[in-house]
Parts: structure tokens; C-alpha cells; sequence
């Protein structure tokens, strides 16, 4: 059965979509223009994706296809969308590059499994998290060689603003106090903001810088990406800068003199009975915040025979 589009503003659609896993669905929205639709975002290729977008858009012209960021659920039936309607399909520079490196790199499981060892997880735990992580592989057909879009172009009215942090290339759109929030804003769950191999060396400070950009901003209403609209992004951006403050000081509070590994760190903040992809998460946002800790000057990174270990400072 088909999604069914939703009014949520004039000349605001949102198509909700099912994803096989936690959290259980992925929001997309459909924006009204002079020339026709903007899609922004086009869920999980799952093998119905075409199937499922073509009743959808049924009467619309979609023009364009916006992705804000490279994660399964947000890109994986962009070439399918774009085969069945002609859009033209926009992505940020940097978000392609990873996309690529990632979901069009062979090698990607080999550098990840590395990553991984590297960072303290045991070889039988790595398998089960590397299983984990490309169980979506088979359902991401991205676009390829999208038009660039840069921070700050306008999409039909709509500005491009990049809010990295959850994803390194991750833009949403502003428009009229608007915000299409993707991953940037969630509630009442916090954002995933992890450190990956080959990402930028501190997302979770890019991340509050996001936020603090969205005080500033003060959009009167942000459409996220999973769950329901936020009517004070304001207040949500300093609910979200508040959990990480106290998450870095519970990190901080985990470390001594002893090295530790970014895998036994995350045993201590987010416990030992997780499942693989739950765990897969833990590791990277402890990593992230170990190495925010790093600059700040409240850790110091170490580690020998190709371990990455951390101490307090």
C-alpha cells in the first residue's frame, strides 16, 4: 500500500515511509512551487520504493529532488525516484563525496572493520556490528553525479543551510521560518552524531555550532526527518546542546589514568546489553564526544599496536 501524503502547511506535503528498523519510518516532504514539487528526501529503496512513488506522485510534477544527507533512510530511492519523474536531483558536494566513498566504495567494509578494531571492538563484536550496518546496502540506489548544491543557494525560494554535525554534508531548507529539519532536529529522541572513519574530525562540535546557527535563525517550526513537528526549534537546539553537556561530563567522569579504548568507554555510558546496531551507534557518539573532550582539553588520545585509547587529561 501506497504512503499517504499529509497537509501539514499550505504548500506542504509529507510522505511518511516505513523503514525495517528502529525507528520505524522516515518523513519526506513535498514542496509546493511556481514550476511544480520539490521532494525533499526519498526513503529507504526498498524493493516497492518505484512502486510506492509512483502512486505518491501521481498528478504532481516534480521538478526537483532535494537530499539533505547520504544515510540509507534519506537517500536510498533517489535513482529510483528520479528514473520514474525526470527531476533533476540535488545534493551537497561533500555529502556526494561521502556517499560515494561509502555506498559506492568496495572497499568501505574492509576500512570500517579496521576502524572498528582500531577503536577496541572485539573481532567477534566487529562482525556482528559490520553485518549490521550493511543489512541496508542492498536498498540504497543514490543518484548518481547529483547538481552540486551549495550552502546557501536558494531551491525555489527555499535556502540551503548547512547543518552538519548528524551527517558532515548534511543541508536543510529554510523558508518563511520553515525549517526542513531532516536529522538535524529530532524529538523527543537526540540526533545520532558519531565519528566515522574518514569524517570530519569533530562532529559533535560541529554539531553544537549547528544548533547555536539554529537559535540564531529562530525558525517558528521545524519538520525533522522522524517524529512530529517541533514548534520551538529554539528550545529544542538548547535542550539538545544541554544533553550533550551533560554527556561529555559523563564521558570525562569515565576516564582516568589508565588508557581505555572508545569501545570500553561506551560499555560504562551506555550499558552491555545493546544489540549490534544499537551498539554500532554507542561506539561512534562515544568516539565523537572522547575527541570533542580531546580539543577542549579535557582528554588526551593515545594508544599503541594500532589501538586508539584515551585517557583523562
Amino acid at each position: 500500500m501506497a504512503p499517504v501524503a499529509e497537509r501539514i502547511l499550505d504548500g506542504i506535503l509529507r510522505v511518511t515511509l516505513p523503514l525495517p528498523s528502529r525507528p520505524g519510518h522516515v518523513h519526506t516532504y513535498l514542496l509546493d512551487g511556481d514550476d511544480g514539487w520539490t521532494l525533499v528526501d526519498t526513503g529507504l529503496g526498498l524493493p516497492d520504493a518505484k512502486e510506492r512513488w509512483a502512486e505518491e506522485l501521481a498528478g504532481l510534477e516534480v521538478r526537483r529532488v532535494v537530499i539533505t544527507h547520504m544515510h540509507p533512510d534519506h537517500i536510498g530511492a533517489a535513482a529510483d525516484v528520479r528514473e520514474l519523474t525526470g527531476a533533476e536531483v540535488l545534493e551537497g558536494e561533500l555529502d556526494y563525496a561521502q556517499c560515494r566513498l561509502v555506498w559506492g566504495s568496495p572497499d568501505w567494509p574492509n576500512r570500517i572493520a579496521e576502524w572498528f578494531l582500531a577503536n577496541g571492538v572485539p573481532s567477534a563484536v566487529a562482525n556482528e556490528l559490520l553485518e549490521v550496518g550493511f543489512l541496508y546496502g542492498a536498498f540504497i540506489r543514490y543518484a548518481a553525479d547529483p547538481t552540486p548544491l551549495q550552502p546557501g543557494a536558494l531551491v525555489d525560494g527555499w535556502e540551503a543551510v548547512p547543518m552538519p554535525g548528524h551527517a558532515d554534508g548534511q543541508l536543510c531548507l529554510l523558508k518563511d521560518g520553515v525549517l526542513i529539519a531532516a536529522d538535524h532536529l529530532l524529538t523527543p529522541i537526540s540526533p545520532a552524531v558519531g565519528l566515522y572513519p574518514e569524517s570530519r574530525p569533530d562532529p559533535l562540535g560541529d554539531y553544537l555550532e549547528s544548533l547555536e546557527r539554529t537559535i540564531e535563525l529562530a525558525p517558528r517550526l521545524a519538520l525533522p526527518g522522524h517524529g512530529i513537528p517541533i514548534e520551538d526549534p529554539s528550545e529544542r537546539a538548547r535542550e539538545l546542546i544541554e544533553h550533550h553537556r551533560v554527556r561529555l561530563q559523563r564521558t570525562a567522569a569515565s576516564l582516568s589514568d589508565e588508557p581505555r579504548s572508545g569501545y570500553e568507554v561506551s560499555l560504562q555510558l551506555f550499558g552491555r546489553e545493546l544489540k549490534p546496531a544499537a551498539r554500532r551507534f554507542a561506539v561512534a557518539e562515544t568516539l565523537s564526544h572522547l575527541e570533542r573532550l580531546v580539543l577542549e582539553g579535557g582528554a588526551a588520545r593515545g594508544g599503541a599496536n594500532s589501538l586508539v585509547t584515551y585517557t583523562a587529561a
